[in-house]
């Protein structure tokens, strides 16, 4: 491998896998402007990889087709350093679908640099401020009890709490997908940036709260068809944990009107839509939104327009 592929990414990250979901990815910050596009490499069903600190970028797609191909993932790692002359300048974590997971820390890796393996995880950082940042790393990620993204955020934390990158902060980014095969291979559960940020682990903590809302209404609009009060929780939970996004409230108002499951739905659906918009700059263009949504065949009843809007007013 030569250093044509090699970008210089001095980074913290963790790779890992849930047990429960068989979920798998990568969290990482660092003082480079997009990291996500040089660290982070994964496929559904195969392995996760971050590959860092003076990033030979091959070792993503290669590592992934070794992966793919049923060698684990120490293996992976030693077939990667092998034949490169820059291994001693290479850090990079792997998971596997099974849970096996290997690090490395090459000893040209500028300090404070290290590693740590745990059960189904990784933590891999280089160029920190103190040596205690791999500690902290792991202690957060294995006493949190919440999701997968969430204690992989707990690790990003927990990082930047110990000063993190000797350099400071500039992005992050959080990538996770399917433990199963999927038939497309782009899926993603999160796939989240935060480019460039004064405080970018902060900023992705907002994406991963905003995307676990929107999960959370889907699950919601798959229920209205055959559990429709229990989708109509989903859509209150999602509502409450991203207050801010009008958009999830609009679509389920808008979704509650026109199929009109529950008793009730268009005036539930007013309410919806109404408390979402209190005071939005952009109220009235989302209420005309509405009429076009009926005009080009969206909301399928004629009249149900209308019925919402009259609804919305008298909620508001």
């Amino acid at each position: 491998m030569t250093t044509s592929a090699t970008s210089w990414h001095a980074t913290y990250s963790i790779v890992a896998r849930d047990d429960e979901t068989g979920q798998m990815g990568v969290a990482v910050q660092t003082h480079q402007l997009g990291v996500g596009r040089i660290v982070s490499w994964m496929l559904p069903g195969v392995g996760a990889i971050a590959t860092q600190s003076f990033v030979n970028i091959s070792y993503g797609p290669i590592g992934i087709a070794m992966l793919h191909e049923g060698i684990n993932a120490e293996a992976v790692i030693q077939g990667l350093v092998a034949t490169d002359a820059l291994a001693s300048r290479r850090q990079i974590g792997v998971v596997d679908t099974r849970g096996n997971a290997a690090a490395y820390t090459g000893e040209n890796c500028i300090r404070e640099a290290g590693h740590y393996i745990g059960r189904g995880y990784s933590v891999q950082a280089n160029m920190m401020t103190r040596n205690t940042v791999i500690d902290a790393m792991r202690d957060a990620y294995e006493s949190s009890t919440d999701s997968l993204p969430m204690r992989m955020i707990a690790a990003l934390q927990a990082a930047q709490i110990e000063d993190g990158d000797i350099r400071g902060m500039q992005s992050a980014s959080l990538k996770i997908v399917s433990g199963n095969v999927t038939h497309n291979i782009w899926e993603s559960a999160y796939d989240l940036r935060v480019d460039e940020h004064e405080q970018p682990v902060i900023e992705l903590t907002r994406l991963v709260r905003i995307r676990q809302a929107q999960l959370i209404d889907q699950e919601g609009h798959a229920l209205l068809d055959i559990e429709p009060r229990e989708a109509l929780a989903k859509w209150k939970q999602a509502r409450e944990l991203a207050p801010d996004q009008e958009e999830l409230a609009f679509w389920q108002g808008v979704t509650l009107a026109n199929n009109k499951i529950v008793p009730q739905s268009i005036s539930i659906a007013g309410r919806i839509i109404a408390q979402a918009l209190d005071d939005h700059p952009r109220r009235d263009h989302w209420l005309d939104l509405i009429q076009r949504l009926e005009d080009c065949g969206i909301i399928e009843r004629e009249g149900t327009a209308a019925e919402l809007l009259a609804a919305i007013t008298a909620e508001s």
